[in-house]
């Protein structure tokens, strides 16, 4: 599940639950829809709400990361979780997108 606010090119997707192989291809879709619909300049995606997250959450990171390079933008992740900056530290997400 999603929450997001738009601000002046800036798109912040607030993530809730999990973030597994069973609901990452719709929390894909609903984000990809939400940047082609509002053209963001940056993606936040807020992970506070996150309870757990898998390598399927790499994968929601990483293919956003390549849409928004694709339309000229940038994502940058906020309020992880201890568990999940691990996860995506192990993955060295961090010389991609910028990690508050």
């Amino acid at each position: 599940m999603i929450s997001y606010d738009v601000q002046e090119r800036i798109l912040t997707v607030s993530l809730f639950g999990e973030i597994d192989h069973h609901t990452s291809a719709g929390i894909r879709s609903e984000i990809d829809g939400l940047v082609r619909k509002y053209s963001p300049l940056c993606l936040i995606l807020d992970f506070a709400g996150v309870d757990f997250c898998d390598s399927s959450g790499i994968a929601v990171v990483l293919g956003r990361y390549r849409l928004m390079q694709s339309l000229g933008g940038e994502v940058e992740l906020i309020r992880l979780p201890r568990n999940i900056r691990h996860i995506f530290d192990m993955a060295d997400l961090r010389r991609l997108v910028k990690i508050e």
